[in-house]
């Protein structure tokens, strides 16, 4: 007899763990595309200034004579993001042990277009500002934003392969942890020596975690806040301490699954040995046996695989969206937006996201399977390649945060670069979505 209600039924769907993370990637992509008009709107709205008093109020942590103090804009971009960027550590992670990157074969190529999606974006925007104010800001165009592309795909559906979408899972995945690099490496003004040495030890105390076999999430959060604190007092951006500690999250589970389908199996046959009462009452030998099940079922799993899974949604959900609530409201002239566009800056961004990505992503790919150094995905065509390298183009959370580094403090070059960002964005978006429908026939 079952006690379920029919609007459970999607609980009863089992889903591999990347379709969980397609899943959240959709999600991801459809409110944050929300929370972008309702930034605009904002921003250019009678509610301009109240919005904008709202992100620059300061929030002080004080504990004895010892302070913190930031905007609610700083803590979001250094504090919640740091939180997406533990997760874009996961994905990494996850992908290089099991994953697509963990198969060289069928990894080569979305590296290998991933890097060219990175070069070429950055060559191009320095060839239009080479010698200008805005050189620094090269790092912008070579951004993929991960949930926008997915979700381009998944609204495709079954006109587009699933090696497709693996294939550009993979390469924003490879083009995440480039981004991540040249923030770490280029885009740190000043060093402070000791609170980077005591992130380091911090980073230590967490490998030795993993390697004495410490599986509870307690300890990893608590160091890992430890971590975070001292990467923001270094001068190294806040959030590359959630990707370093995601590193250091235990990836192998304490039971083998091969021990787990046995010791279920008893288990699961006692449970039978009790009879269910009349109103579906379990007995309490029952309630043991599954509570025992639950700690068999978490030693198989991994925390890394529990944290991916736990923190994906409320990143979605909550972290993202508060991002692009906070950064993507800019005040738009529409009698100067020409003018604008064709700032250097603004031209940059657009020519590295459009022109740059098509020319790394799909030439690179093109070059690389002419040469059989890689192979298409399976089932899949040049054009579509084509159409994904516009959806490579979609740079929006990542490059938006990499301009806020890149222009720190210059808010007219900040404004150039997130009209860029949008304009390129959303032009890479309508095209390569439209691209592929073209090019794909339904299944």
């Amino acid at each position: 007899m079952k006690l379920y209600a029919p609007w459970e039924k999607a609980f009863n769907k089992i889903s591999t763990p990347f379709e969980h993370f397609i899943h959240a990637q959709t999600t991801t992509g459809m409110v944050l595309m929300f929370m972008t008009v309702v930034a605009l709107l904002l921003a250019n709205t009678p509610l301009t200034e109240a919005y904008s008093h709202f992100f620059h109020t300061k929030v002080d942590v004080t504990v004895g004579s010892w302070q913190l103090s930031h905007t609610i804009h700083h803590w979001i971009n250094d504090g919640l993001m740091a939180i997406f960027f533990f997760i874009i550590g996961l994905e990494i992670k996850r992908e290089i042990l099991a994953g697509e990157l963990s198969n060289i074969k069928v990894a080569i190529l979305p590296i290998l277009a991933a890097i060219g999606g990175m070069v070429f974006p950055a060559l191009i925007y320095l060839s239009i500002n080479s010698g200008e104010v805005g050189a620094s800001g090269w790092g912008i165009p070579m951004a993929t934003d991960i949930a926008f592309a997915i979700s381009a795909l998944v609204l495709l559906g079954k006109r587009i392969p699933s090696a497709l979408v693996t294939f550009l899972v993979a390469l924003a995945i490879v083009d995440d942890l480039g981004a991540v690099l040249v923030i770490a490496i280029f885009y740190t003004e000043e060093i402070i020596f000791l609170p980077l040495a005591l992130a380091g030890v911090s980073f230590l105390i967490l490998v030795l975690f993993n390697r004495f076999g410490i599986h509870m999430i307690l300890p990893y959060f608590i160091v890992g806040l430890f971590m975070w604190f001292f990467m923001l007092e270094s001068g190294v951006h806040a959030t590359i301490a959630g990707v370093i500690a995601a590193m250091a999250i235990p990836s192998k589970p304490k039971q083998t699954p091969l021990d787990f389908t046995q010791h279920a199996k008893n288990l699961l046959d006692e449970y039978d040995n009790y009879p269910v009462a009349t109103d579906h009452m379990m007995h309490e030998k029952q309630k043991a046996i599954l509570i025992n099940l639950q700690d068999r079922i978490d030693a198989t799993g991994t925390p890394a695989a529990r944290l991916e899974h736990a923190l994906h949604l409320p990143v979605a959900l909550l972290i993202i969206p508060l991002f692009a609530l906070a950064n993507a409201g800019i005040s738009i002239d529409f009698s100067s937006i020409g003018a604008t566009i064709m700032e250097p800056v603004s031209l940059g961004i657009i020519a590295g996201l459009i022109l740059g990505k098509v020319m790394g992503i799909f030439g690179v790919s093109w070059v690389a399977i002419k040469l059989k150094i890689a192979k298409l995905p399976q089932g899949s065509s040049m054009s579509q390649i084509f159409g994904v390298a516009f959806l490579g183009g979609i740079g929006f959370t990542m490059s938006i945060f990499v301009a806020d580094l890149a222009f720190l403090g210059n808010d007219a070059l900040i404004f150039q670069a997130k009209v860029g960002i949008l304009t390129a964005s959303l032009f890479a978006g309508l095209f390569g979505y439209l691209w592929l429908r073209l090019v794909s026939k339904r299944a």
